[in-house]
């Protein structure tokens, strides 16, 4: 099937390429740029207390269902002086007249300003709306702030409606820094640019579909992100294997459609197989039952899909294109491609699509000049490929051969001692006081700080309801027991529940202000201590909510559920695994090899965003918890994208373990045919998640640097030393299997069979026979 699917794409490349998919392309552009998008993140947790109390709060008020925010204000002199008065009430007035808005002013409720009368806050309720539309409201409410700015007077606004969330220009640094890899793994232009040009035009359709579906699917607003995270990493990976074999294929003296056939009926299997384990392991996702966690499998799933269906339909069509010019690249070429670069990353530095769109035409002026100078269109020298004994993977290949015992446990120490960290995860939300010190949001967060104590930007919400809401002197008692909770700085009652009914019974609104931050473990204690003790104390049927409360929800409950993700994910792996190459320790070695890399890729993120070790050298504002859905996506995503790697060179070795029977040759030629690509593809993933890094978002530069040091394991200690080491010491019964279960396994092919010039010259004389 895949072998008459690509010598269709091959024989039909100009309908595959300008009649299919571009004007896909097209089509989804023009569609998504008409509707745009709808991202919203919704923290919508089934049976938790935070959400009992979210829904009572919507029902005693529409606008505590959307996002709160405070303006806050610091000034040199008291803010009551008239000047400053005037001017905030002014203020305040026309940001009431906003739709969807609600403002509660600081002379309207004195608990608004500091003791010392230098700061304070206007509290904002904002009706529930999308992510793009919160940042057009809050756009609004910023520009009616600047008329107002007075001297001695600081205006910062605060909350997660402000903190406005911008796709990152580390995007276009991973793939130029992609580019640069190939170029130099691969000695060619064409090598390098055919799998660039894949994975862009399949980002641009997956990022446009998720776009689209945003308005049917809750996705939160960094998903498109994501997406291209993992679908610039996959799709040039996905399209490199592919195009390494089809060199590989020309070398060997076939043709243009018989290496492009042969290609994709063995690498193009290793990439459907490592794909539907990717979306598979995404999709496992689902079972966490969360609307949150269901957008971003969605939107990761469907960037592995459209990058795999590019790799085995569009790609062949390129490659029977391109044919035998895919070794070749001329001098101007080379100088087009290093001007474009340059004057690229100039362009990312400067923030100025002119020097970008300066460096294109630069570029293309330099291929024009070509044709009219000679010494310009003359090739480079072709790279003569080395005999595989003579590469220096193989060479090390029999290093680690020659010393599995030591291979094996001195690299197994590393992956233990990286993943201690691990041990002391503790999972929850960033906030805007991890946001860097220049944002409105962060200066916000801290003004709140230090005039209100750390608690006053997490505060949790409690409800009552029955007689004791309808009696605010046993209502103010109450909150005086909890104001005397240890942590607890104080309780105040709420003017959002004041004279409030639901369903006509009375309901009470109180907050509870912690001594501790929102991201310490201090506050998340003083939740369930509230929960479980402080509060049936008393007697009073109350329940603890708000974003703080909901947040250490989530993190329980994400936390509880992880293990049994990755039960479920390790367990269908093996079985996969186990059908694929007819093995029981082979599959068994992989998923210990991929969750050693997992841990040491979780101890690292603990230890810098948790810990705080270095944390100034990636830009991250402040220490915190691990975001809670970030283990689970990591597991799912890195897993998937481990058994790429396992299958392309476990598959080699197999090959050529069938073909000599001699495991420590299968095992030294299976490395050294396949590290040279392994590393090149692991080089770009690892520039293109760690590129997230420079960004300025939190979530983006945990899930980043996860990714990049996970695949960095991976692809050196795991596939270099751990899988040579095991492999030599197993021997033969590597390839074991029990007869009975080697029956009842399905047969999963995903070597499919390697074409050979003597094949394809019998086939033709047996054609011609019969003719």
């Amino acid at each position: 099937m895949l072998s008459t699917l690509a010598r269709f794409c091959v024989r039909r490349r100009r309908f595959v390429v300008f009649g299919l998919w571009i004007p896909l392309f097209l089509v989804v552009g023009a569609l998504t740029g008409a509707a745009g998008g709808n991202f919203r993140t919704d923290f919508v947790l089934p049976e938790s207390e935070s959400r009992e109390v979210q829904e009572l709060l919507e029902a005693v008020n529409p606008t505590a269902a959307g996002f709160s925010a405070q303006i806050v204000l610091k000034s040199e002199r008291a803010l009551t002086d008239t000047d400053y008065r005037t001017s905030i009430e002014d203020l305040i007035a026309e940001v009431d007249t906003v739709e969807g808005v609600n403002v509660v002013s600081p002379y309207a409720n004195p608990q608004q300003i500091a003791q010392s009368g230098f700061i304070g806050f206007a509290r904002l309720e904002i009706t529930n709306r999308s992510q793009t539309d919160m940042m057009k409201v809050a756009d609004v409410i910023k520009g009616i702030g600047d008329k107002y700015r007075v001297p001695g007077l600081q205006i910062e606004y605060g909350g997660e409606a402000f903190a406005k969330f911008e796709m990152p220009e580390s995007e276009a640094l991973g793939l130029l820094a992609a580019m640069v890899i190939l170029v130099l793994a691969f000695g060619s232009i064409l090598a390098m640019g055919l799998p660039i040009g894949t994975a862009l035009l399949g980002l641009g359709l997956a990022s446009g579909v998720v776009t689209l579906l945003s308005h049917v699917v809750s996705m939160p607003d960094f998903t498109t992100s994501m997406v291209a995270m993992v679908g610039l990493g996959v799709g040039i990976d996905y399209a490199l294997f592919i195009v390494t074999r089809y060199r590989e294929g020309l070398h060997e003296g076939l043709e243009v459609e018989d290496a492009i056939v042969d290609a994709i009926d063995t690498s193009g299997r290793a990439v459907i197989f490592a794909g539907i384990t990717v979306i598979i392991s995404l999709l496992g996702l689902y079972l966490m039952g969360l609307s949150f966690v269901r957008g971003l499998a969605t939107g990761a799933a469907i960037g592995v899909l459209v990058m795999m269906i590019a790799s085995i339909t569009l790609l062949p069509a390129l490659l029977g294109m391109v044919k035998h010019r895919i070794d070749t690249t001329s001098r101007a070429a080379v100088v087009s491609l290093a001007l474009f670069i340059v004057m690229s990353l100039a362009a990312i530095f400067t923030h100025s699509l002119g020097v970008f769109f300066a460096g294109v035409l630069a570029s293309g002026a330099v291929v024009a000049v070509s044709f009219l100078v000679k010494p310009l269109r003359r090739p480079l020298a072709v790279r003569t490929p080395k005999a595989r004994e003579l590469t220096f993977w193989y060479r090390w290949s029999r290093v680690v051969q020659r010393r599995p015992w030591f291979s094996l446990v001195a690299s197994s120490a590393v992956l233990v001692l990286l993943a201690v960290p691990l041990f002391d995860i503790r999972l929850g939300f960033g906030d805007t006081g991890n946001q860097p010190e220049r944002t409105t949001v962060r200066k916000a967060y801290d003004l709140l700080a230090e005039g209100f104590g750390p608690g006053v930007n997490g505060p949790l919400f409690v409800t009552v309801q029955g007689d004791i809401a309808a009696s605010p002197d046993q209502f103010n008692a109450f909150l005086g027991t909890l104001s005397k909770a240890e942590n607890v700085a104080f309780a105040v009652p709420s003017p959002l529940g004041r004279d409030a009914r639901v369903n006509g019974e009375p309901v009470a609104l109180g907050i509870v202000y912690p001594k501790s931050a929102p991201q310490e473990e201090a506050t998340t204690e003083l939740v369930h201590t509230l929960r479980e003790s402080v509060i049936p104390a008393t007697g009073v049927v109350a329940k603890v909510g708000g974003f703080t409360a909901a947040s250490v929800d989530f993190a329980d409950y994400l936390g509880g559920r992880l293990p049994w993700l990755i039960a479920a994910v390790l367990i269908l792996s093996f079985i996969l695994l186990m059908a694929v190459f007819r093995s029981l320790l082979v599959p068994l070695k992989a998923v210990i090899m991929n969750l050693l890399s997992i841990g040491a890729a979780y101890g690292l993120i603990v230890a810098i965003f948790q810990w705080g070790w270095g944390k100034d050298l990636i830009g991250v504002g402040k220490a915190g918890p691990i975001e809670s859905w970030a283990p689970m996506m990591l597991f799912a995503i890195v897993f998937g994208l481990s058994m790429d790697y396992e299958v392309f060179l476990l598959s080699r070795i197999k090959e050529e373990y069938d073909r000599t029977k001699d495991n420590a040759r299968a095992v030294a030629d299976g490395l050294a045919a396949t590290a040279r690509v392994i590393t090149a593809a692991a080089l770009i993933m690892v520039c293109v998640f760690a590129a997230f890094v420079l960004g300025d978002d939190r979530q983006l530069k945990l899930f980043g640097l996860g990714m990049a040091f996970a695949v960095f394991i991976d692809a050196t200690i795991v596939r270099m030393v751990l899988v040579p080491a095991t492999m030599e010491l197993l021997g033969d019964r590597n390839w074991w299997i029990p007869k009975w279960l080697d029956r009842a396994l399905p047969k999963i092919d995903v070597e499919g069979h390697h074409l050979t010039v003597a094949e394809i010259t019998d086939s033709e004389a047996v054609s011609a026979r019969s003719n």
